[in-house]
This record gives C-alpha cells, structure tokens and sequence, in this order.
C-alpha cells in the first residue's frame, strides 16, 4: 500500500494531538482535584452526583432554618427567663407589703417600685426577635402583641397561632408562643379553685388558700358562699347544691371542708362579711399586677384589725396570682427548652447528613491523585514518543538517499 507523505504527515500530528489531549485532561483532573470534569466522561455518575448536589442544597437550607429556630427560640427563652426574674421579684415586694410596720406612705413607695416592674413587664411581653418579629404575637409577627389602656387593662392584639420552621424534611418546629396562653390565660386560686374575701367584709378574718381534698367531686367547681351569722360565732354555707350547712360553729384556724375542698379562716368575722370559693377562671398578669398596685395605692383609713386583714387578704390573692403566673411562664419555658434540644438534635442529624453526602460526591468524583499522577507521567511519555517518532519519519524520503 503506497502511503503519501501527506497522510504520514497527518497521522503523525494527530498522534501528537490525541497525547497532547489527553496530557491537558489530565492535567485538569488533576489541577481541579476532580475525575468527572464534564458529564460525558462518566454519565451514570454525573447524574448520581447531580441528584445529591440537589439533596446536599436542601439539607443545607434546613441547617440555615434550624439556625433560625435556634436564634428565634433562643430570645423567647430569654425573655421568659426575665419574666420569671421579675415576677419573683414582685412576689418579694408582695410579701414584704404585708409587714404590719408599713404605713400609707410605704406601701405607696412599693407601688412605685411596681409600676416600674409592670413597664418592665409591658416591654418583655413587646419583645421582638431581632428581625422584627414579635415574639408573643401569635402569625401576626409584625403585630405589636399588646396595648395598655391603663392600669392594668391590656389589650391583646395578636392570636393563638405558633408560628412554624421547616427544620427538616418531616418537621415542623414552632419557634413562638402566643401571648394570651403566656401572660393571659393563668388560672387564679390554685389552678383549681379560688378563695377569697369580699370586698365589703369589715372583719378582720382572713382566708388561706383553699386547697382540694377530693378532684373527682362533682360538686367541687360549684360557688360557694361562706356568710357569717350575727352574732358571728357561727356561719352558713350557701350554694347550688342542696343539703348546705347552716349555724356551722366558728372557731378562728378550724379547718372548713365542703364539697371537696377545704380551707381555714382566722381572725375575727363580723356579722355579714363572706367569704367564697369558686372555680378557677382566667386572668392576666396585668391585671393582677394593676390591681395589687392601685390596693399599696389607695390608703387605709382609719386603721384598726378589719383593714389589716383586708389588706392581707389582698396581699395573699395577688401571692397566689403571682405564683400561677410565674408556674405558667416556667411551662412555657420548658416547652420552649424542649423544643430547643429537638432543634439542636436535628441541626446534628442535618450535619451527620450532610457529612454522608459530602463523602459519597467525593467517592463519585474526585480524583486518584496517585492513579492521576501515573497517568499524568505515561501520557507525557506517550507524547514524546509521539514527538520523536515524528521528527524520525519526516526524515524518511528519497531525496535523503540521492547523491
């Protein structure tokens, strides 16, 4: 077969051409540190590599929204931290309003205190995220939660909802609270029932704290009334039920139990005062709060042991208030502690995760540098090779061989 010297020409420079490519692949592997450099070397593996690319990107915007939750449930953690803080703070001063030393002018300094405590209060239920975000509002984020209308009225503005981050594939994690089930839905009394002295009583008895003897009573979250005959040695129950005790005698501390609850009275009754026990209801730290304040306000008149023991009666009411505030807040609080470790558990599992991808893309397709660097110094020799046999057959022709 006769074969041109164009032809050897061309097929040594492609020879050259084909080494010299594959030199320069190989050099890119290397230099990029990655065996795929486009899908077409290994089309199975670029398709595995781009489906956990994607993954990978997912699994990190979960790490970003678990790094959300955290920030986010972090400040209400905080901020509740400083409700609860400050509501033992107001127990103190209550209790020390009830040192019979006091007069009218140092009540009324402990009430200034407390208004100082209520504007406190007011601000850490207002508290925002740091991206403006209202903590205790609810979905309604950008809402201000609360407005004062005075003492001790506040209006909730925002609702019941719990607004929501998805921190991974199958959950949810809700990173606020509403403000009405922090601060606004606290049970009075012991959760249960609520004693307590009327306003008008002007004797000097003063109730405990009603406690709960019997919670499957049916009768037990039924009003009832305890109303001190004259003269005021004995007393009457009166309620819905039937079958209420009348001329009951009294002896100051002896225990009163009624329909599965009981509770002690001392001091000295006057004919006519009453005193009740109900079912717990709602109400808000505010309130109780506003009203303890405007009561180190108000003076008393006159002294005597029938304003001492309204006072004190006052005191214990606004104790027990604050001790059901302060034992909803620490439930919120550990829900919200709670919440905080299952974030951090899924923010380890997200990085786990992420770990596992990472390992896998990098099996699929990364480079062998020692395989690289073989390949690297075969081809080079095949190159030169390619070279040198080229400069040895452009010297193959007749001409060389004429004299």
């Amino acid at each position: 077969m006769r074969i041109s010297t164009n032809t050897m020409y061309d097929m040594g420079v492609a020879g050259m051409q084909q080494a010299t490519s594959d030199l320069i692949r190989t050099q890119q592997q290397v230099s990029s540190g990655r065996r795929i450099l486009t899908p077409s070397d290994d089309p199975v593996a670029s398709a595995r590599v781009l489906d956990l690319t994607q993954s990978q990107s997912i699994n990190k915007q979960y790490d970003t929204n678990t790094g959300s939750a955290t920030s986010s449930l972090g400040m209400e953690e905080s901020t509740l931290a400083s409700v609860g803080n400050l509501i033992q703070s107001m127990q103190t001063t209550a209790v020390y309003a009830g040192n019979g030393t006091l007069n009218n002018s140092d009540r009324a300094s402990l009430a200034t205190e407390l208004r100082a405590n209520y504007q406190e209060l007011l601000g850490l239920a207002n508290n925002t995220d740091g991206n403006g975000q209202y903590l205790f509002s609810g979905y309604k984020g950008v809402t201000k939660p609360f407005v004062e209308t005075s003492l001790g009225n506040v209006t909730y503005q925002g609702d019941q909802g719990q607004r929501l981050i998805q921190i991974s594939p199958s959950r949810q994690m809700a990173v606020s609270d509403s403000g009405s089930s922090v601060f606004q839905q606290i049970k009075n009394g012991n959760g249960t029932i609520v004693g307590a002295a009327a306003a008008a009583n002007t004797g000097a008895g003063i109730i405990d704290p009603a406690t709960v003897t019997n919670l499957a009573d049916a009768n037990l979250r039924q009003p009832v009334s305890i109303v001190f005959n004259n003269p005021p040695t004995t007393f009457s129950v009166t309620g819905t039920g039937t079958g209420n005790p009348v001329n009951v005698p009294y002896t100051s501390g002896s225990t009163i139990s009624y329909n599965g609850w009981s509770m002690n009275i001392t001091g000295a009754p006057q004919p006519g005062d009453t005193f009740t026990v109900q079912p717990s209801s709602n109400v808000d730290i505010f309130k109780t709060l506003g009203d303890f304040i405007a009561q180190l306000e108000t003076p008393i008149q006159g002294g005597g042991t029938g304003a001492a023991a309204k006072l004190t009666n006052n005191i214990n009411t606004a104790l027990q208030n604050f001790g059901q505030s302060l034992q909803n807040v620490l439930t919120v609080r550990t829900s919200v502690g709670t919440r905080m470790n299952e974030v951090d558990s899924v923010k380890s599992a997200g990085e786990d995760l992420q770990l596992q991808y990472q390992q896998t893309i990098s099996s699929l397709q990364d480079m062998d540098y020692a395989q690289a660097i073989t390949d690297l110094t075969r081809q080079k020799a095949s190159l030169e090779a390619a070279q040198l046999s080229f400069t040895k057959i452009q010297s193959l022709s007749l001409f060389n061989y004429i004299q």
